[in-house]
């Protein structure tokens, strides 16, 4: 499964995406992961990037709403404790699961 991870510099929440990705590599042994900078409009629209940090697996957001606007921010997940810049490790591995 090919899992990109869209981020900028200026967002700090892709660490902590990042960091739930590589966790869960190991549970995911068939897992590529691929870092993208995402700094420019031009890359944010050939990305489809609705902010910092998105996830792709095998090349779908799994979590974008088709009303998102595309461009460069900070993105905001819905998690169980509230509104937060990352999805959990257990959102993340939910969608590597149906991914």
């Amino acid at each position: 499964m090919d899992v990109q991870l869209l981020y900028f510099d200026d967002c700090p929440s892709w660490r902590e995406t990042a960091a739930h990705l590589e966790a869960l590599a190991n549970e995911f042994p068939d897992l590529t992961l691929l870092k993208v900078v995402v700094d420019t409009p031009d890359l944010a629209e050939r990305y489809r990037f609705r902010g910092s940090p998105t996830v792709l697996v095998d090349g779908v957001d799994p979590f974008a709403d088709d009303d998102e606007p595309v461009g460069l921010s900070c993105r905001i997940y819905q998690t169980p404790a509230g509104p937060a810049g990352s999805p959990t490790l257990d959102q993340v591995r939910t969608v590597l699961q149906n991914g």
